[in-house]
């Protein structure tokens, strides 16, 4: 009875089975070309379903154990379905839909980082490789990033780098000499303060003992004597200076006064003005004696004549 009632219960799912498939309206086939498609809702359903397929395969081109010509077969397909997405994806665009295009997947290498596919044609998304066919022998080196040449810096970008910091000129900014010259200069400034206001107790002191007549002592007398020693020794300096300026100011007004010849004595004037009164007595003898000849030798043309 268990194997009639088994029988009658599998005729009986294949019954229900066939009359389902009576019911069902033929299955329809995605249009070969998406601008057959005239309809939005049915252009995102068949974007769906090329959506699905891409999953499935590559779900499957995960296992490194298919084997090199079944994960290249595979990796086509998945290449071909994406150029169809793309080309609905387009169409849903013209149809007034939404634009898929702005946040597609980017192809990524074996660590994860995003890799530009190159693409010859300059239409659609280009070849791409997924799951274990990124290994495949030839596919491999696309993905390796060849080793960066350390290239030697010029001068240029040498000095690019310099900056004011590098001539020291920011040290005061980072606080550490402030820290390290603060104590020293609290205890100069506080040495300085001390030693005016001693000075300035002995001045004190010392008029006080001169206005009052009184004895001074041997400590007191002694600083008072330090501190005119003091005052005189910035006289003398100032005495000293002013004495240099003067030799200085004299030194350069006989600089500036240059005799270029030599200046006569008076012997040599008296004798210069002896010489000049003889040539004139010269000078004069003989303009007398050639006047005389002259008139002789007329007197003598006028008797001949």
């Amino acid at each position: 009875m268990a194997r009639n009632e088994e029988k009658a219960q599998s005729m009986l799912n294949r019954f229900i089975t066939m009359k389902a498939e009576e019911k069902k309206k033929p299955k329809e086939r995605r249009p070969y070309l998406a601008s057959e498609c005239r309809d939005l809702a049915e252009a995102d359903k068949w974007r769906q379903q090329i959506m699905r397929e891409i999953g499935r395969k590559v779900a499957e081109i995960q296992n490194e154990g298919l084997g090199e010509h079944l994960l290249r077969d595979l990796n086509d397909e998945i290449n071909k379905l994406i150029r169809e997405k793309g080309h609905w994806e387009r169409r849903i665009i013209e149809l007034g839909g939404p634009n898929y295009t702005k946040h597609s997947a980017k192809m990524t290498d074996l660590d994860g980082n995003i890799v530009d596919v190159p693409n010859p044609s300059g239409r659609g998304p280009g070849y791409r490789y997924f799951g274990a066919a990124k290994k495949l022998p030839g596919v491999k080196e696309l993905f390796e990033k060849p080793p960066e040449l350390r290239k030697r810096r010029t001068r240029y970008d040498i000095y690019k780098r310099i900056d004011a910091s590098y001539y020291g000129y920011r040290d005061d900014e980072d606080g550490v000499l402030e820290k390290l010259e603060g104590p020293a200069e609290e205890r100069m400034r506080r040495e300085a303060v001390e030693e005016w206001n001693r000075l300035e107790e002995i001045r004190k002191e010392a008029k006080r003992s001169v206005k009052s007549g009184e004895v001074v002592t041997m400590s007191a007398t002694a600083a008072v004597r330090e501190l005119l020693h003091e005052e005189e020794e910035d006289v003398v300096e100032e005495e000293r200076r002013t004495e240099r300026e003067m030799r200085e100011k004299l030194e350069e007004r006989e600089r500036e006064f240059v005799v270029h010849v030599p200046l006569p004595d008076e012997k040599e004037i008296e004798r210069m003005v002896l010489e000049k009164k003889k040539m004139d007595l010269l000078s004069k003898y003989v303009s007398d004696g050639l006047l005389e000849e002259q008139t002789e030798a007329k007197s003598m043309l006028n008797i001949h004549q």
